[in-house]
């Protein structure tokens, strides 16, 4: 794999495919393609196969973050994926993600008092010690893959707590969201995505039959925990009423469950691994930090903006409208692609640079200036920042052996595996 500080190739504006979920197994084609987009077609018209219809791919920082501002007009409530779902479906899969206006408040609240900066400070003392007992049974060994041993173990047993689960049902989250965001890679996907089989599940979140045992696994945790006062994530769901006076259904309460699930563990395993993936290709950053972890605060930054881990979320339009420059009409799909508004020439100074003292550095990981900023990014900035505290001190090198491997998704950006050998230091 080559790398660079500099923009990649151009790519002829025909070329850009960004539905075709091969174009994101090779590291750098995303990115030639974002370039093509930011320069020449910033609010672009993507063609799909049928059953889908298209749609608006907005790859610019200021035109994704002026869209994901304005609920009113871009709304996540006819759905925040690439599929384009009946208004039947859409209720029956409706999470946070797919809520907008005082509702999205109401069911967003019920958490939000658990991953405020400083609910999550508590977890400090426990990362670190959680941190250390990961590190020191994957460095042990030498050689081994950082995705498995590390980037999964490390965040799904920060899940598992908040959760109050067995840590030996972590084995199982971490295959559950596999299973479930991989629906596009056929290493991990039960059934795939458009497949005549996948018609048969079209009424569960991702068209994956593992969401069936993500809904079994949280219903009986929800009944043991129902009337009993704890303070963990799914007692509040249960015993807690949204502030709107409507109540969590049973519904409500599987999505809920299974977003918690996916978006606890994917995307700040993905974010680790190409974090670290970016520090065995720049060991000058890395040794930079090394010599100086006051800097690890912005370093964190840089990570989540090189590491994107989530490539885009959908919005429709809800009237006729005009974005970039671009006529939009009502009913049709506006696709914020974050990871290229992360590498926009226009806001970040040699954007393709990895800098782990880049400031400022408004990236758009997290979202930007909507009601749908990530509810957990302060726990992602805490775990990035003390595994990564704790790890660097313990390098003397760290090496790839053989290529990583990409999830086949244009929805998630993450890494399958990531195959090293260290030098302890």
């Amino acid at each position: 794999m080559t790398v660079t500080s500099t923009a990649p190739e151009p790519l002829p504006l025909d070329a850009v495919d960004l539905a075709d979920h091969d174009n994101f197994t090779d590291g750098e084609l995303p990115w030639r393609m974002f370039d093509t987009l930011r320069r020449e077609a910033p609010v672009h018209w993507q063609p799909e196969s049928a059953p889908n219809s298209g749609f608006w791919a907005v790859t610019r920082h200021a035109d994704i973050v002026r869209a994901g501002s304005d609920p009113e007009t871009f709304t996540s409530t006819r759905f925040t994926n690439l599929e384009e779902v009946d208004e039947d479906h859409r209720e029956l899969r409706r999470s946070l993600l797919e809520t907008d206006g005082p509702r999205h408040r109401a069911m967003r609240r019920l958490l939000q008092r658990q991953f405020t900066p400083r609910a999550v400070a508590g977890y400090e003392v426990f990362l670190r010690g959680l941190t250390a007992r990961t590190l020191d049974a994957a460095l042990a060994k030498g050689r081994f893959d950082f995705v498995r041993e590390i980037a999964a173990d490390f965040p799904i047993n920060v899940l598992a707590r908040m959760l109050d689960v067995p840590e030996h049902d972590t084995q199982r989250l971490i295959d559950w969201g596999n299973r479930i965001i991989g629906n596009t890679d056929p290493d991990y996907a039960d059934v795939l995505l458009g497949t005549e089989e996948s018609e048969r599940y079209r009424d569960l979140p991702f068209r994956s039959p593992a969401a069936l045992e993500v809904f079994a696994y949280g219903r009986e945790l929800a009944a043991r925990r129902r009337g009993a006062g704890g303070d963990d994530l799914v007692s509040r769901l249960v015993n807690e009423p949204p502030s709107d006076g409507a109540a969590l259904s049973a519904r409500d309460f599987d999505n809920y469950f299974l977003l918690l699930v996916v978006a606890g563990n994917e995307t700040t395993r993905h974010a680790i691994s190409l974090a670290t993936l970016a520090l065995i290709h720049h060991p000058e950053q890395r040794e930079r930090l090394r010599r100086d972890p006051s800097l690890m605060p912005g370093a964190v930054e840089e990570f989540l903006r090189w590491s994107s881990p989530v490539h885009h979320f959908r919005r429709t339009a809800t009237r006729d409208t005009e974005l970039g420059g671009r006529r939009i009409a009502e009913g049709e799909k506006v696709v914020l692609w974050f990871s290229s508004g992360n590498r926009d020439e226009a806001v970040f100074e040699a954007p393709h640079r990895f800098d782990v003292t880049r400031t400022p550095n408004d990236h758009l990981t997290f979202g930007k200036g909507g009601p749908h900023f990530c509810l957990g990014a302060s726990l992602a900035r805490l775990e990035l920042r003390v595994l990564f505290e704790e790890l660097l001190p313990r390098l003397a090198d760290i090496r790839l052996t053989a290529e990583p491997r990409r999830v086949r998704s244009n929805f998630v950006n993450g890494l399958k595996e990531l195959p090293v050998e260290i030098t302890a230091a």
